[in-house]
């Protein structure tokens, strides 16, 4: 169907998987939810941490396995493996899709995200997140206290620079927050490059608009910086980066 407009039976399979693939997260979460809620008060901090992430991990991933099974995704991911081993580090990346976070966290084992406080207060996704001990953004000198005694521990800390997802794409500006981080922890920063085939619940795409299936996703390594010494030009330095790998790479298999 590539290069024609596809026909009424697919275009009713697109709104389904849409139906069930946001419904399938919901169903998650909400499976989730009332252990969070319970355990979070009850368990010691460090192995409630780790509880909630693993949950969260194995969570997403069978949430991507049935996004690839029954709504014509396909994710490639292979890349984010070679991290699981690689000790602490900072985490960036263009910021596309709602999807973004979901794939990166359902392949590091112990990664921690920098999180909108209203996300965290949220009553669908907040007390998992709190159990993950995700590190609210609305109190700089505490995010980056907290992130830097994360990154002390040995976790991934996962950062969105542009602060939310992309509008003007490929990329909007970066903002500062993973230097500061990585200057104040002595950390290098890995960044990831996320495609997709098509801008599928990124921030000019309503939720329930349907998408244009397959959908294709890939998550790629790029540029490992050292902590930097100044801030400033480390930002441009990422910012830089990330534009010139987006814009050289080839995009993901077209959908149909």
């Amino acid at each position: 169907m590539s290069g024609t407009r596809p026909g009424l039976l697919w275009r009713t399979y697109e709104f389904l998987a849409m139906l069930l693939g946001l419904g399938a997260l919901a169903l998650i979460c909400l499976l989730w939810l009332p252990f969070a809620l319970l355990l979070l008060p009850l368990l010691p901090r460090r192995f409630g941490q780790r509880l909630g992430r693993f949950a969260i991990r194995n969570g997403f991933r069978v949430y991507l396995t049935f996004l690839e099974s029954v709504c014509a995704c396909r994710f490639d991911l292979r890349e984010l493996d070679q991290l699981r081993d690689a000790g602490p580090l900072i985490v960036v990346a263009n910021h596309p899709s709602l999807l973004d976070a979901v794939m990166i966290l359902s392949r590091l084992p112990n990664a921690v995200c920098v999180m909108k406080a209203a996300l965290l207060d949220n009553i669908l996704f907040g007390a998992a997140a709190r159990l993950a001990r995700y590190i609210r953004n609305d109190a700089p000198l505490k995010m980056i206290i907290d992130a830097r005694e994360e990154l002390q521990a040995g976790a991934q800390l996962v950062i969105f620079p542009e602060g939310s997802r992309t509008l003007a794409f490929p990329l909007d500006s970066c903002m500062p927050t993973a230097g500061l981080i990585a200057q104040r922890a002595g950390v290098p920063v890995q960044a990831l490059l996320i495609e997709f085939s098509t801008p599928y619940l990124g921030k000019a795409w309503p939720l329930f608009r349907r998408p244009q299936l397959p959908l294709h996703c890939r998550i790629r390594l790029g540029q490992r910086f050292a902590p930097p010494g100044s801030v400033t030009a480390f930002t441009g330095e990422l910012e830089a980066s990330l534009r010139q790998a987006l814009a050289a790479s080839p995009s993901p298999q077209p959908s149909a």
